[in-house]
C-alpha cells in the first residue's frame, strides 16, 4: 500500500455514511481498512440503489477489506477485540451505549490496546438529552437551522437531496482522527476517544447564525438563491431553458454585468448604484436580470462571463460535469475497475498531496470477501473459520 497513511490499520464497524466515509478517506490515503459487517446482509448501504449495482456501496466502501462478524455474539465480540489489538483506529456509529452493552467499551478496548484511537460517530453525541435519539441526517439538517434557512421565501423549509450532514461529519471526524494520531505518536503514546456527532459539525459550517441571534435576536430566513450581503446573486434561466449562476457584488463586476446585458442605465439609478442599494431592492434587480438573461442563450451568457471575467458560470448536471474540459483535464473523475459492472466512476480523492497522493485501490468489495485473509492474520485457520461461519458468528 502507498499513501500518507500507509501502515495504519483501521477497523471500521460503522454503517451507512458518516463513519464509513471517514474510513474511506483514510483508505484513500493508504490505510488498511477492515470493514466489519453483520453476516446477515452486511452494511445497509449495500441496499441503496441495489437495482443499479450497489453504487453507493461500491463508491463509499472503496479500498476496504470486508469481513463478516456478529458483534451481538460473545465470540464475535472476542474476535473484534483481537482485531483491535493490532489496530490504530476503531470506527463505530451505533447508538451510544451499544458497544458498552457488548462489553466493548473504551475501558476494555484501551486495556487491550492503549494506542487505539476510538472514533465514535452518532447523531447527537455520546452524552446529552438527545444521545438515545436515532441519528439520521434528516433530523440534524432540520434541527441545525439549515432547513429553515434553505428554500424559496414563500416555500417550505428545504432539506438537501444528498446526505450532507453525514458527509460534513465524516470530514470533521477525519480531522479529529488525524489529530488524535499525531498526539499519540508525538506526545502521549496513547490513543483516545473521539466523540463525533452529525449535529455539531453541521452547526459549525452555517456561518455566524448563533452570534447574530445572540447579538440582536436575528434569525435566518429563507431567501431562495439571493443573498443578504450581495446583489445581484442568484440563478437565472436562459432562452433555451438552461441555467446560469452569478454573483456580482463589487462595483466593477456589477457594472460589467449590467453593461454586458444592456442594463447599464440601471447604474445611474440610486436604487441600483451600490451593492447595499441593490440588496435593498433585490426583487427589482432579479426581475431585470431574469428578463435580460431569459432573452439570451447559454452560449451567449458564457461568452459574456468569460469576456468580462465575471464570477458566474453555467449550472451543471452530471452530464455537463462528465464532459467539462477542466474535469477531464485534472482527472477529477476516475473509472475504478469492478467485477460486477466492469468499472464504477467515482470522484478522485481530494485534496491532492504532491508527495503521497491518495489513490482508490478498489471498489466496495463483496460481503465477507476477505474473511479468510483477515482472520488468518490473527491466527484463525480455515477449520475454525468454517465452524464460526456455521454458528453464524462470521
Amino acid at each position: 500500500m502507498s499513501g500518507a497513511l500507509a501502515g495504519l490499520r483501521v477497523v471500521d464497524c460503522s454503517r451507512l455514511i458518516a463513519g464509513g466515509v471517514l474510513a474511506t478517506i483514510l483508505a484513500d490515503h493508504g490505510a488498511d481498512v477492515i470493514k466489519v459487517e453483520n453476516p446477515r446482509g452486511g452494511d445497509p448501504l449495500r441496499t441503496w440503489l441495489r437495482d443499479r449495482g450497489e453504487l453507493w456501496w461500491k463508491v463509499y466502501a472503496r479500498g476496504k477489506r470486508s469481513v463478516t462478524l456478529n458483534l451481538a455474539h460473545p465470540r464475535g465480540q472476542g474476535l473484534l477485540r483481537r482485531l483491535c489489538r493490532g489496530a490504530d483506529v476503531l470506527v463505530e456509529n451505533f447508538l451510544p451505549g451499544t458497544f458498552e452493552k457488548w462489553g466493548l467499551g473504551w475501558e476494555v478496548l484501551s486495556a487491550d490496546n492503549p494506542r487505539l484511537v476510538f472514533a465514535r460517530v452518532s447523531g447527537w453525541g455520546q452524552d446529552g438529552p438527545y444521545r438515545d435519539r436515532p441519528g439520521f441526517g434528516t433530523m440534524v439538517e432540520a434541527m441545525s437551522g439549515f432547513a429553515v434557512a434553505t428554500g424559496e421565501a414563500d416555500g417550505p423549509p428545504t432539506l438537501p437531496s444528498f446526505p450532507m450532514a453525514d458527509m460534513i461529519a465524516a470530514l470533521s471526524a477525519t480531522t479529529a482522527v488525524l489529530a488524535a494520531l499525531r498526539h499519540r505518536d508525538h506526545v502521549s503514546g496513547r490513543g483516545q476517544v473521539i466523540d463525533v456527532s452529525l449535529y455539531e459539525p453541521l452547526l459549525s459550517v452555517l456561518g455566524p447564525a448563533a452570534a447574530e441571534f445572540a447579538l440582536d435576536g436575528t434569525v435566518a430566513v429563507r431567501r431562495g438563491n439571493s443573498s443578504e450581503n450581495a446583489s445581484p446573486r442568484g440563478t437565472y434561466r436562459t432562452r433555451e431553458g438552461k441555467w446560469v449562476a452569478l454573483s456580482a457584488s463589487t462595483p466593477a463586476s456589477a457594472a460589467a454585468l449590467f453593461e454586458g446585458l444592456g442594463l447599464g442605465t440601471l447604474l445611474t439609478d440610486p436604487r441600483f448604484a451600490t451593492n447595499d442599494a441593490r440588496v435593498a431592492h433585490n426583487d427589482l434587480v432579479d426581475a431585470a436580470l431574469t428578463r435580460a438573461i431569459g432573452s439570451r442563450t447559454l452560449d451567449e451568457m458564457v461568452r459574456l462571463f468569460e469576456t468580462a471575467n465575471l464570477t458566474a458560470s453555467p449550472v451543471y448536471d452530471s452530464a455537463d460535469i462528465a464532459k467539462d474540459p477542466h474535469v477531464v483535464g485534472r482527472g477529477i473523475l476516475v473509472d475504478v475497475p469492478d467485477a460486477d459492472l466492469g468499472a464504477v466512476r467515482m470522484t478522485a480523492p481530494t485534496p491532492r498531496l504532491a508527495e503521497t497522493p491518495a489513490t482508490i485501490r478498489s471498489s466496495g468489495p463483496p460481503l465477507g470477501a476477505h474473511n479468510r485473509e483477515v482472520y488468518g492474520e490473527i491466527g484463525i485457520d480455515d477449520t475454525e473459520l468454517e465452524n464460526l461461519s456455521r454458528e453464524g458468528i462470521v
